[in-house]
């Protein structure tokens, strides 16, 4: 259940990425993380927070859920 979880966040986040028009360094700027963290959060290889999830969420404008549906 977890990489099933894991890999819904990955596809999501890039969607909602793209959807904006950030650029990975944009998006990391703004959860306030390492450049790479944006590229490994979309490729499966890196374990969120609870709190990096709702931060996410509020960038784009969705509730937390929406990025694990």
């Amino acid at each position: 259940m977890v990489q099933v979880l894991r890999a819904r966040l990955a596809v999501n986040t890039k969607f909602f990425r793209e959807k904006h028009n950030y650029k990975r360094e944009e998006l990391s700027l703004m959860l306030g993380v390492d450049n790479s963290y944006i590229s490994k959060l979309e490729k499966c290889k890196v374990n969120i927070t609870i709190d990096k999830l709702e931060q996410l969420a509020n960038i784009f404008n969705i509730e937390p859920v929406e990025l694990i549906k």
